[in-house]
């Protein structure tokens, strides 16, 4: 019996460890949300009037307003997405404590930045959505409009929408990190990557054409720009990660003789 007990505990030490992490994570996110919500519902931050930023210049009034929960709803939301952002590095921090015994030296070096980069590239991607696209994409659409009808969006569709553009171009931002990562795995090479550039270029440019439809050619090109970029930055760190495999497998062969 005390030698079952030995054997188990190393993992009823993991379950314990796991346990203390998990709720210092959800401490973080409580704590987050509860400081973004007073902020919020207290007006210090107006999240209605500055969400509605993009699409005021086009209204001919204020947004609709169909339910009395909608409101309450969008703050509530906000709340939870800010309350996440602002916990992300607790978060961030007791997953890397809770792994890294695990991972090899190599390995740690390539974690911290990769998850690093993720986050910064998510929301340069939330953040060129709602400066640039948001406001491209609202001019084309009321461009539409007929002096015989009036639009007038209702809050919860207009900040539906806009939640799914900002995370839409979060996403795809996410590009290089999932080539870096399909890279560290062997499944995509720089050489297969620079092979295909010309057939990424059209990819970037049907998905800005279908993502935001432009109004003209140069709208369109300051959409594919950035898209094709970060697939140009993919191609660099492959190579990267494929320098630093070669480097390991040289130095491995020679104390192997």
């Amino acid at each position: 019996m005390a030698a079952i007990n030995q054997a188990e505990m190393p993992f009823l030490d993991h379950l314990e460890e796991l346990r203390w992490r998990l709720f210092k994570m959800a401490l973080a996110i409580a704590i987050g949300v509860g400081i973004a919500f007073t902020l919020l519902f207290t007006k210090q931050i107006d999240i209605v009037a500055l969400l509605s930023r993009p699409v005021q210049p086009y209204l001919q009034s204020k947004l609709m307003v169909t339910h009395p929960s909608d409101l309450f709803d969008i703050v509530m939301n906000a709340s939870i997405a800010l309350g996440l952002i602002a916990a992300s590095p607790v978060i961030v921090w007791q997953i890397w404590g809770f792994l890294s015994p695990a991972l090899y030296g190599h390995e740690k070096k390539i974690v911290i930045p990769t998850l690093v980069g993720a986050a910064l590239l998510f929301l340069a991607g939330m953040v060129l959505a709602y400066v640039f696209v948001l406001p491209v994409t609202f001019q084309f659409l009321f461009g539409f409009q007929s002096a015989a009808v009036e639009i007038k969006p209702t809050v919860h569709e207009y900040f539906g929408f806009v939640m799914a553009m900002c995370l839409a171009f979060g996403a795809v931002f996410e590009m290089p990190i999932v080539i870096l990562i399909l890279s560290v795995f062997g499944i995509v090479n720089p050489r297969f990557l620079a092979k295909y550039r010309r057939h990424a270029f059209v990819g970037c440019l049907v998905a800005a054409a279908l993502i935001t439809p432009g109004q003209d050619p140069w709208s369109l090109f300051l959409l594919t720009a950035p898209l094709y970029f970060l697939y140009e930055l993919s191609i660099v760190l492959s190579r990267v990660v494929y320098s630093k495999r070669a480097k390991r497998e040289a130095n491995s062969a020679l104390e192997s003789t």
